[in-house]
């Protein structure tokens, strides 16, 4: 027979059994997706063409990658509205990791100043997994135009306003917020072309229809070649690849003047953080080579290694910035 007090402990343990159990059960959804991820191809949407910074930036780390995680890392590019088409995509693909977004950080923090309507909510449906790099911009100007620095430059759009036109990749690009911000700070005037890509402007620039650009690194093989001057970084520091070449702050006596693109990875919202965790991780390692180092130099970049909650916070700044830029200058998207 079976005392109260033995039944009573029974109930008792039963109790404890079951409540554990529950937690235990709560546990095992991060549990599994931190032990089980990934277990097949991951795919990462690139938001530019194939052969631009994004791209290549994007490449460059999905190969090495593919080896950390022991599956496949299949790259594919969805170019088109900024990045809007491409950030649509992965923010409506599911949350379980195996759809990641390759793209600027311009998608979180200039995008919703310039469009309107967006196909998504990027500061709600995406997060961020691992920046990859901080990317310059560079002022360079035809070979014939009668200037050798950016002091004689700004002297010279100054002495001719709105007579010159800069390009840019498109509008709200990195390309054109660098050349609203220099007409803005120096108080000089340019009309800006805008065209469908980095190439297009360079080819312009290249053959005289253009006068200037802020390039994204593109133009420094025409620049050793003689067929076109550089005159400063848009960075607040001076870059690897051009050590010698000063910062708009250092050539002008401008302060502040920052043109620098992020990029990164980010994943739909709601993606394991134990997924995103190991993403990162396994990225930053990645970052931390020199071999990786280097290729990110030789396209006027910095490695940026961040945690997520860095990258966030990067882009809350960058958003404040630009969107002041924005509205001041009242600058649209395509």
């Amino acid at each position: 027979m079976t005392s109260p007090s033995t039944s009573t402990l029974r109930r008792a343990l039963l109790v404890t059994s079951v409540a554990i159990g529950g937690l235990t059960l709560g546990l095992l959804p991060q549990q599994v997706a931190a032990q089980a991820y990934p277990n097949k191809p991951v795919k990462v949407i690139v938001t530019f063409p194939p052969g631009g910074v994004a791209d290549t930036l994007g490449r460059l780390v999905t190969a090495p990658l593919q080896d950390a995680l022991g599956q496949p890392v299949v790259v594919e590019n969805r170019a088109g509205s900024g990045g809007n088409i491409g950030g649509d995509a992965v923010a409506k693909s599911p949350a379980d990791g195996y759809t990641l977004l390759m793209g600027s950080g311009g998608l979180v923090s200039v995008n919703p100043h310039i469009y309107e309507r967006m196909p998504f909510n990027p500061t709600k449906d995406i997060v961020p997994v691992a920046a990859v790099a901080r990317v310059a911009v560079f002022l360079v100007v035809r070979k014939d135009l009668p200037v050798n620095n950016a002091q004689e430059f700004v002297a010279y759009l100054k002495a001719n306003p709105g007579k010159l036109s800069y390009g840019s990749p498109g509008n709200g690009s990195s390309p054109h917020l660098a050349g609203e911000m220099f007409k803005s700070m120096t108080g000089t005037d340019a009309l800006h072309v805008p065209y469908k890509g980095a190439a297009p402007a360079l080819n312009d620039l290249l053959a005289g229809q253009i006068d200037f650009s802020f390039d994204p690194g593109i133009a420094l093989p025409h620049v050793q070649a003689g067929k076109l001057k550089l005159l400063a970084v848009g960075s607040p520091h001076r870059v690897a690849i051009v050590p010698d070449t000063p910062t708009v702050d250092e050539a002008t006596g401008l302060k502040g003047f920052d043109a620098d693109s992020y990029f990164g990875f980010y994943a739909p919202a709601g993606t394991p953080a134990a997924v995103v965790t190991r993403l990162n991780t396994e990225i930053n390692k990645i970052l931390g080579t020199t071999a990786v180092k280097e290729r990110i130099n030789a396209v006027g970049g910095a490695a940026a290694p961040m945690t997520p909650k860095q990258f966030a916070a990067k882009a809350d700044e960058d958003s404040k910035r630009f969107g002041k830029l924005i509205r001041e200058r009242g600058i649209k998207g395509d």
